[in-house]
């Protein structure tokens, strides 16, 4: 790549470490949003149940939540690159056990439970340990960039995944969940390629809840970073409506899996727009002004999207929401991430994980038991209402959020 590219919203590509770490991220991506695809179709298929696709979201949940405060010390004491590559290769043993339990043609929804269990146990290890390899993969000039294009990786994933997980879905139930294994495996191995490797200063030393909690306490201790991953959190649990699409797509817009590969797609296109947008045209003041419109943005465009009774609009709605998230998820990754030392970078960014990645997963649960109590449209409207009034809630609770003008501190 030429010199110049330095100088432009391509400067982190000019390393070729953060090349084959964010290959590996794109790779990641793709395989996770395709074997979901497929894993919702598939459980509804055999359940035709709500509550069992919000099941579906706990046992995602469930790992990261137990086991980010242990992932994020380890990320912080051994060797990240390996972590990583290592956690790749378990999301691809837990696929493959999904991959033969379709090829069977089983319906026992425990055993693909436990197959999503093992997935996102390796998720819990990769998250934290990935994030703060990010900050080492690049020089300190080029971190925003960097943290703008890996995020802008996972759009892309989420772009892509859905919409050949769909695709492939329509041949049968066995292709996605085929090419999302050797995708895992394929991640893992671009991790292997990545040439540093990084072992934080300060050594193993003994696991302690002192040691683990310290990310805790950094975060507490920092009311901007508080305030933008728990408003984070409760968008992402409230608004989310992931786990709803499979009903969304059969029963209120009648499209099979393609039409749900391409509402899946959808949030990830605004997102990527947005990503790019960002790389070439940074925020360079009211950051915390424009994280919260944007997180009230999302809300509204959630609410749109359980009003809407068409294919197209519900894609609209849906790209709207992943732009405004974008906006959200760029400030947000960029503030913990800069303004965290390099030995603590895996402590935090794993409490980052529960409170954010977690709560994906976990709104999928709550959509799941919203939308088994009141039904799927009015579950959705009110996420994106609750959303919105997170956003004016969290302006008041958090004025050093709200006032904050540069993404990157002082």
């Amino acid at each position: 790549m030429a010199a110049d590219a330095k100088n432009t919203g391509y400067a982190a590509f000019t390393h070729r470490d953060f090349r084959f770490h964010c290959s590996a991220r794109l790779l990641f991506g793709i395989a996770l949003s395709m074997q979901t695809v497929a894993v919702g179709w598939y459980v509804y298929g055999v359940t035709n149940s709500a509550l069992a696709l919000g099941f579906s979201g706990l046992a995602s949940f469930l790992p990261p939540a137990v086991l980010a405060l242990f992932a994020g010390h380890f990320a912080d004491t051994h060797n990240r690159r390996k972590i990583v590559a290592s956690s790749f290769a378990v999301c691809a043993l837990g696929s493959f056990g999904l991959l033969a339990l379709v090829m069977s043609g089983s319906s026992d929804v425990r055993s693909i439970y436990a197959c999503i269990v093992a997935v996102a146990s390796g998720r819990a290890f990769a998250n934290p340990a990935a994030q703060a390899l990010t900050a080492n993969v690049v020089p300190k000039e080029h971190f925003p960039n960097a943290v703008t294009w890996y995020s802008s990786a996972w759009s892309t994933a989420r772009i892509i995944g859905p919409a050949v997980g769909g695709l492939l879905y329509v041949a049968g139930p066995v292709a996605p969940f085929l090419v999302a294994c050797l995708f895992f495996a394929s991640a893992s191995l671009c991790v292997a390629m990545v040439s540093v490797s990084v072992t934080p200063q300060g050594g193993r030393g003994p696991i302690t809840w002192g040691a683990l909690s310290a990310g805790l306490r950094f975060i507490r201790s920092r009311q901007v970073i508080l305030g933008a991953i728990s408003l984070d959190l409760v968008a992402v649990l409230f608004g989310g409506a992931s786990a709803l699409l499979p009903i969304v797509a059969q029963d209120i817009l009648h499209v099979g899996p393609w039409g749900l590969g391409l509402l899946r797609s959808s949030p990830a296109l605004g997102a990527i727009a947005m990503g790019a947008w960002l790389a070439h045209a940074p925020i360079r003041s009211k950051a915390g002004k424009t994280m919260l419109i944007a997180v009230a943005v999302y809300g509204l465009a959630i609410v749109g999207f359980g009003l809407s009774d068409t294919l197209i609009l519900s894609m609209l709605m849906l790209a709207m929401s992943g732009a405004a998230d974008q906006i959200s998820v760029v400030i947000r990754h960029t503030m913990v991430q800069s303004e965290t030392p390099d030995e603590m970078r895996g402590r935090v960014a794993a409490v980052n994980s529960i409170f954010v990645s977690g709560s994906s997963d976990l709104g999928e649960f709550e959509s799941g038991v919203t939308a088994w109590w009141w039904g799927t449209v009015p579950a959705i409207i009110f996420g994106g209402a609750a959303t919105l009034g997170f956003a004016a809630l969290w302006s008041a609770l958090f004025p050093q959020l709200r006032d904050r003008d540069q993404v990157v501190g002082k």
